[in-house]
């Protein structure tokens, strides 16, 4: 079984490929919308957990983030002559990043969950500023109706070829975790981890806590946005919504499904979610159900059982089949809410 352990990913990546051509001819088209959505809401999963997993942050503003980029995109795509898509994809890494840097340089300095609300603080700014109908903001931010008629270029039209940008939602999430994978077996990615474990001893070794815990930020934040373009560039809108609290809740609870720290799991966790919602909300499940039970009740429900026999995840439950052990997902959550001494 160790032999075949590195041939895993591959076998992962290829089941994926081939998924479009699985489903019958009426559905395929329906089903790789579902696999589109659910491979960037993967990006976005991944994102917070480089961010709460790895450097023991919880942001309860990572929407924030994910908006960001998808305005970015949004405001560019719809001028009278927009830029190639390699202006767009820089623009968006520089304002995430940028935004992350300035939220962390606000808040760093605090930890556990003082961090937490003055990232929902900032983010809750955003979502009242970009829901307004000011005339002074409307015609960037598209008020309530956001920013609709986006132009995205012909070939990656996911509306004239969905399989093709299918396949670049796929290319985007494998390469954006195996790069996220290196970044943490990096010496930066370790000092992160010995921020998350023990901040005061990380300082008196003699690391400058605050840089790296800023520098988690901005990675964290560039690849929440690039996230964010995508979903803009499949739905060719851009509304207020991604900066609601409730997609922050959504990072939150792939990442704990999924198993915190682990990378992988966040993006299992957003495939659970995703399949749970679609699956609930359908015909089938709909006639099944009493009209009392609502979707979002038996999701609850699902949630807390998940919690409750995979304490540490997803990832948990299997690392636990292959015999090894992880910390559970509501200890981390416990240890990164907890503030920490000053550095």
């Amino acid at each position: 079984m160790q032999r075949l352990r590195p041939l895993l990913p591959l076998v992962a990546i290829g089941g994926l490929a081939s998924l479009p051509f699985a489903f019958a001819a009426d559905t395929t088209r329906f089903w790789q919308g579902v696999f589109i959505q659910i491979f960037i809401l993967a990006i976005y999963a991944l994102s917070y957990d480089l961010l709460m997993g790895y450097t023991g942050m919880i942001s309860f503003g990572h929407a924030l983030f994910f908006g960001a980029g998808g305005y970015t995109a949004a405001i560019l795509l719809r001028q009278a002559e927009p830029p190639s898509m390699l202006i767009v994809i820089a623009a968006v890494i520089v304002v995430g990043a940028t935004i992350g840097a300035a939220v962390g340089a606000l808040s760093l300095r605090v930890s556990g969950v003082y961090f937490s609300m003055i990232t929902l603080a900032l983010a809750e700014i955003a979502f009242i500023l970009f829901k307004a109908d000011d005339p002074k903001l409307k015609p960037i931010t598209g008020g309530e109706i956001g920013l609709q008629g986006i132009v995205v270029p012909a070939a990656i039209d996911a509306t004239t070829y969905r399989l093709r940008f299918y396949f670049l939602t796929l290319a985007c999430m494998v390469g954006l975790y195996y790069a996220a994978r290196r970044l943490i077996n990096s010496p930066t990615g370790r000092v992160f981890v010995a921020i998350r474990e023990n901040e005061p001893r990380a300082t008196a070794l003699g690391y400058n806590t605050l840089h790296f815990k800023l520098l988690a930020t901005a990675i964290s934040s560039t690849i929440a946005a690039l996230a964010g373009m995508l979903m803009v560039l499949y739905e060719k809108s851009a509304s207020f919504e991604m900066l609601s609290v409730n997609l922050t809740i959504q990072a939150l609870l792939m990442t704990i499904i999924g198993g915190i720290g682990t990378l992988i799991g966040p993006m299992l966790g957003a495939a659970t979610i995703r399949l749970l919602d679609h699956g609930l909300k359908g015909e089938f499940m709909q006639a099944l159900l009493p009209a009392w039970l609502r979707p979002d009740l038996v999701f609850g429900i699902v949630y807390v059982v998940l919690v409750l026999f995979f304490p540490a995840g997803l990832m948990g439950a299997i690392r636990k089949l292959r015999g090894k052990t992880s910390r559970s997902s509501v200890e981390r959550l416990r240890q990164a809410m907890k503030p920490k001494a000053e550095s």
